[in-house]
């Protein structure tokens, strides 16, 4: 589990292709002496395991299904990462829950400064727009943004000068892909309220419109 806030930036060292997996070799651009085998760390918002540790660099495996959802198919040697280390428990949640695990591919549709911050506006899948609420959170990359505005095309959100500073996300471009994984809250209260009004369910859940609404749910 992370937060969203990235620590830095890596830039990728080297790639090996086993079948349809990929092996990367990533070079962190700032200090983390702590790194072991075994540690999960997002890299563009996607959570992957440490199976290796050099002198300053460290591998990690990648799935086939994992490369089908995410920016990774096309990453390559000499390519910038965000990347951010597992939360711990006694960490404060600067950022939102974030599982690392995408839920597709985005493209940016504008990007836009204004005054010191930058607006950038994403366009998804409609099937996870449904996801995306005014105010709430999303994971672009794997960097905690609040959505500033959404609509059935995409939404917008708002990059101050400290987030573009420590990541990737500025250097990007009008059209290019992007990871996003949307609130994980959100799709397992849909999960919930679905299965309680599903004729095949078993036992209704205790979760249903009346009490999202009691509750100040907007369903």
């Amino acid at each position: 589990m992370f937060t969203g806030l990235v620590e830095g930036i890596g830039k990728v060292k080297e790639l090996s292709r086993f079948g349809e997996d990929l092996s990367i070799t990533l070079s962190p651009l700032f200090d983390m002496p702590d790194i072991r085998t075994g540690d999960s760390i997002s890299v563009d918002g996607v959570c992957l395991t440490v199976t290796r540790v050099n002198q300053g660099s460290f591998r990690l495996d990648v799935s086939a299904e994992t490369l089908s959802r995410s920016t990774l198919t096309g990453i390559k040697v000499g390519d910038e990462v965000n990347l951010e280390r597992a939360l711990r428990v006694t960490d404060r949640l600067g950022g939102h829950l974030v599982s690392g695990h995408v839920d597709g591919v985005g493209r940016i549709l504008k990007k836009e400064q204004k005054q010191r911050s930058w607006v950038l506006r994403f366009g998804i899948e409609e099937n996870f727009l449904k996801y995306i609420i005014e105010k709430g959170s999303v994971a672009v990359d794997g960097i905690s943004l609040t959505v500033n505005r959404c609509d059935d095309q995409g939404f917008e959100v708002n990059v101050i000068p400290q987030t573009g500073k420590e990541t990737g996300i500025l250097k990007k471009k009008v059209g290019d892909p992007v990871n996003i994984e949307t609130d994980l809250i959100g799709k397992y209260v849909e999960k919930f309220f679905l299965k309680s009004h599903s004729p095949h369910a078993k036992k209704a859940s205790l979760i249903d419109e009346k009490l999202l609404r009691k509750h100040g749910f907007g369903v």
